[in-house]
């Protein structure tokens, strides 16, 4: 009897854990979907209509940067997906329809080696964690069965996040630095979150507002959201009150 597609999406996800020789983690699940598509990299971010979003995983540098992209301009096709629970493809990001609906997104994501992205929401029920991106170096589209298969690769990273007994961050004493970058990466939120938190006492305005000037601030001087966070977090960078006056800290 063929087996289900749920169950083969585990076996791979399964093998990957094995060959990192740590418990079932989302790096296993971004990984192991991009042996099985045609997709170069993959990278999940976790997401809230009530918080900071932040980038969780990504398996290279290219899909890194991609997630944070999208969080620092607030467009893209993971913010779509994840707004409107709803699978978002871009089979080809250099086409007039991408570039008008997502201007900023749709140059910058050329520009650092993205042909085409597909967004699928985290999503069981009402509860909705973030969002799975994938994407391709040159243009590229989904047949059904590769597009059935990465859904159900984003309900296993859904199941993973929401199963408090499977230990995401674990990594044998004397990991690569890749198995680091992804505990780095987990741990952006807490930087990020505790930035805006800094930031809506120094600017007297609410947590939504406050990270809208720290993703502003961070896209007007082209740096990383987290970088900046972490400056604000260290006290390196401060936000004064009055909009149209840049941050103290750093050079105009």
């Amino acid at each position: 009897m063929p087996r289900s597609r749920s169950a083969r999406i585990r076996v791979l996800v399964a093998e990957q854990a094995a060959l990192r020789g740590a418990r079932v983690g989302v790096v296993d699940v971004c990984t192991a979907a991009v042996a099985a598509l045609p997709v170069c990299g993959a990278g999940v971010s976790a997401m809230s209509r009530s918080a900071a979003s932040h980038p969780l995983c990504s398996t290279d540098d290219i899909s890194e940067q991609l997630e944070e992209l999208q969080l620092t301009l607030g467009e893209g096709p993971c913010v779509d997906a994840f707004a409107a629970g709803a699978a978002v493809l871009t089979p080809d990001l250099r086409t007039s329809e991408v570039q008008g609906r997502w201007p900023l997104f749709a140059q910058a994501s050329t520009h650092v080696g993205a042909g085409a992205v597909f967004a699928l929401p985290l999503q069981i029920g009402a509860i909705s964690p973030g969002v799975l991106g994938l994407y391709s170096s040159v243009p590229v589209e989904l047949d059904a069965k590769e597009l059935a298969d990465a859904m159900a690769f984003a309900d296993t990273v859904t199941l993973v996040l929401l199963d408090t007994r499977i230990e995401e961050s674990h990594r044998l004493p004397g990991g690569s630095p890749q198995d680091r970058r992804w505990e780095d990466l987990g741990g952006f939120r807490a930087e990020i979150d505790q930035a805006a938190g800094m930031l809506t006492v120094q600017l007297g305005v609410g947590i939504e507002e406050a990270f809208v000037r720290l993703r502003a601030h961070a896209y007007a001087r082209g740096r990383r959201l987290a970088d900046v966070a972490a400056d604000v977090v260290a006290r390196r960078l401060r936000f004064p009150p009055e909009t149209d006056v840049c941050p103290t800290g750093e050079d105009a």
